[in-house]
């Protein structure tokens, strides 16, 4: 089971553009996987073992886990390959580190989520949810917001295709937005650093505005805003945080069995409709965590 995820697109740009090399004419494409061992010169790995990690989009693929520029995640043997990739999955981990970890809500506080209908968005929206903040969720279309306040019971809503972000979030964020988890960056990213309040923080989790661009993705237009409300941005990627992934499943799991916590999985059937699917993330065509099913 392939994983079809909007980062894979920035690694088809030139070189330098992605912390993964560039995809290379007429060599597979590589990103994540639900995959079973059939042969293995490794003891962690044994025959048998399924797990979650970077593959080619192709039958069998030679790994090297040790070489692997993302974790290798077990999938448990009570746990279903979607469930690893969908509400378990990487995705969900990354919300899970760069809300907790980056973006640090504390709460009561406002906090504000890009591409919040998404796969890590909607997740990052409900983990703050969680920890008693007031979320804002940013999404594109009315089913989509309707789907987060009532699906994952975010407080609030702006529908960026048909609502000025900057003038909404001033009007719902009079003292300012205090942390703000980023998916897609761009003119979203500007409005809410127009309404950062002072020493508010934002996780830089992904750039989707700028992934079909020739243009490098942009920053905040005056540094010097975020000089004078001690503002911090930190990016980060999942494998900052390895060590502790096994911990953070164990939430994700306890908080789902709780019913804390709605997840939506677009499963589609086909290796033959892998770069279809893929296409389906730019316009919004995908309903939550998009697995391309082969087997």
């Amino acid at each position: 089971m392939f994983a079809c995820a909007p980062t894979l697109r920035n690694g088809m740009n030139e070189p330098g553009r992605s912390y993964a090399a560039s995809a290379t004419l007429n060599e597979p494409i590589a990103g994540m996987a639900g995959v079973e061992v059939l042969q293995s010169r490794n003891d962690e790995y044994p025959v048998g073992a399924r797990l979650v990690v970077r593959s080619r989009w192709e039958d069998f693929s030679v790994i090297t886990p040790d070489a692997s520029m993302s974790p290798v995640l077990r999938v448990p043997n009570d746990m279903t390959i979607e469930d690893a990739m969908g509400i378990y999955g990487m995705n969900s981990l990354a919300a899970y580190f760069g809300m907790l970890r980056v973006a640090r809500p504390r709460r009561g506080e406002t906090v504000v989520v890009s591409g919040a209908a998404g796969s890590t968005g909607s997740m990052a929206a409900q983990i703050a949810r969680i920890h008693g903040c007031r979320v804002i969720g940013i999404a594109g279309g009315q089913s989509k917001c309707e789907w987060l306040r009532e699906g994952a019971r975010i407080s609030e809503t702006i529908d960026y295709k048909s609502e000025d972000v900057a003038a909404r979030l001033a009007q719902l964020c009079p003292e300012g937005v205090s942390a703000f988890f980023d998916n897609v960056g761009g003119t979203i990213l500007q409005a809410v650093v127009d309404n950062i309040a002072r020493r508010g923080r934002i996780a830089l989790c992904g750039q989707i505005a700028a992934y079909n661009s020739d243009s490098s993705a942009p920053g905040p237009r005056d540094m010097m805003k975020l000089v004078y409300g001690a503002v911090r941005i930190e990016g980060f990627l999942l494998s900052d945080f390895i060590p502790d992934i096994e911990q953070a499943r164990t939430e994700l799991v306890k908080w789902n069995n709780a019913g804390e916590l709605v997840h939506r999985v677009d499963v589609r059937e086909g290796f033959e409709n892998l770069p279809s699917s893929f296409l389906d993330l730019f316009s919004g065509a995908n309903a939550g965590t998009l697995l391309v099913r082969t087997v």
